[in-house]
């Protein structure tokens, strides 16, 4: 987990590593840059720290965790604290209490520091005007936006654009490139092997050292590519889209999908202890468990099994045109009709399969979120427990990083 540093008598909060020296009985520590800037403390100007990763620790209750994944997905946008805690089945007292006991504050003022960093990062890395950056960072006016930066930087977006480092800018061969702030030692070759080896053809890719798919935004379709960054501390994503309102929203799904929402430090200290996988785990101790673009490519991809190459190429949309392998983008829900996939040669049961797989599956389950997942169906986690474990193995041994313990295993 990041930890900040505030400094009381400069009014100053610091990222891990910043060169200051303050005295110790002058600090305050926060888990999340919004908690400091909450308590009027503003980001430091030299180690810049809404450019590191800083990810909910996994020791906050579910509760919390499944409200701030709502937070990215944009719930609070346009919405109110109150309809957010609905969605919990909490008041929106209660929430805010645990919000404030657990993350230092409230759900409003962490989702405006969100937004107020991204839009600093675009800022920094991209040439987009101030308007396109403020629609593409969720904020609903530029009134809103000059508002919330004014507050929590102290200067304009005009005025934070001028200070950017002359290196900072990046210079994509078209399309936008921005920077992906990741933890220390973070597995981008294994993550990237991984989803490289389980790539939905003609949707995703690997190649050349970097992961790259295509998306749909509302029916426009669009390419994304990660690679690794210039240092260890990012990778850098190079989006082709028809717009960029919303882009905020489009680079968490990639966040998501790479694992870069979960800090595995808490999971790698309790798995180390393990005769087995300690030592796989002192080896890659930042590895994490990638997620998903969405739930239903997951669900369908282990539902179509061998005709998951059909069911694109027959349901999906074709981007034509594309380097590489990328031709279509995933299909989206109302596709799945009885009718289209005996039309392809596929089972026409596929979308009731598809549908029971989306609610039992612990595939499903281990690469959205859930820590406690143990992909049995995985061949490559099949043949590590054999490998590793000739006698079997219970993986409730390892609860509650079940998912963790298993990508080790998966990229052993």
């Amino acid at each position: 987990m990041t930890v900040y540093s505030a400094v009381v008598t400069t009014g100053i909060y610091c990222r891990p590593g910043c060169g200051s020296r303050p005295l110790a009985e002058n600090i305050r520590l926060y888990g999340h840059a919004g908690a400091a800037e909450a308590d009027g403390f503003r980001a430091c100007l030299r180690c810049r720290p809404y450019r590191v990763a800083g990810p909910v620790s996994a020791d906050v209750p579910r509760l919390v965790c499944a409200a701030w994944q709502l937070i990215i997905s944009g719930v609070l946008d346009g919405g109110t604290e109150a309809a957010l805690a609905e969605r919990v089945g909490v008041s929106s007292r209660h929430l805010r209490r645990l919000f404030l006991k657990h993350l230092g504050a409230s759900p409003d003022q962490l989702a405006r520091s969100r937004r107020a960093h991204f839009a600093r990062r675009l800022l920094d890395d991209t040439d987009l005007t101030v308007l396109d950056i403020a629609f593409a960072s969720g904020f609903g006016s530029l009134r809103q936006f000059n508002r919330t930066m004014r507050e929590i930087f102290h200067a304009a977006p005009g005025e934070l654009r001028e200070r950017r480092h002359r290196a900072d800018r990046l210079v994509a061969d078209g399309g936008l490139a921005l920077r992906l702030p990741v933890l220390p030692g973070y597995d981008w070759p294994a993550v990237r092997s991984y989803l490289g080896a389980r790539a939905i053809p003609g949707v995703e890719e690997v190649r050349d050292g970097a992961y790259r798919r295509t998306v749909s935004l509302d029916g426009a379709p669009g390419v994304l590519e990660v690679r690794g960054g210039s240092d260890p501390g990012h990778l850098v994503l190079t989006a082709h889209l028809p717009y960029w309102e919303g882009l905020i929203h489009v680079v968490d799904q990639v966040g998501r999908l790479l694992g870069l929402d979960t800090d595995p430090a808490s999971g790698a200290a309790a798995l180390g202890a393990d005769p087995v996988l300690g030592p796989l785990v002192a080896s890659r101790p930042g590895l994490t468990v990638p997620g998903a673009w969405s739930p239903l490519e997951i669900v369908v991809a282990g539902a179509a099994g061998d005709g998951l190459a059909t069911l694109v190429r027959g349901l999906g949309t074709a981007v034509p045109g594309l380097p590489g392998g990328l031709t279509h983008v995933f299909p989206d829900a109302a596709a799945f009709t009885e009718a289209d996939l005996e039309a392809l040669g596929l089972p026409a049961e596929l979308a009731k399969t598809a549908a029971l797989t989306a609610q039992t599956d612990s595939g499903l389950a281990f690469r959205t979120g859930d820590s406690e997942a143990w992909p049995a169906s995985d061949p490559s986690l099949r043949a590590a427990v054999a490998e590793l474990f000739p006698a079997g193995v219970d993986p409730e041994r390892w609860r509650p990083w079940q998912a963790l313990a298993a990508m080790h295993l998966i990229t052993r």
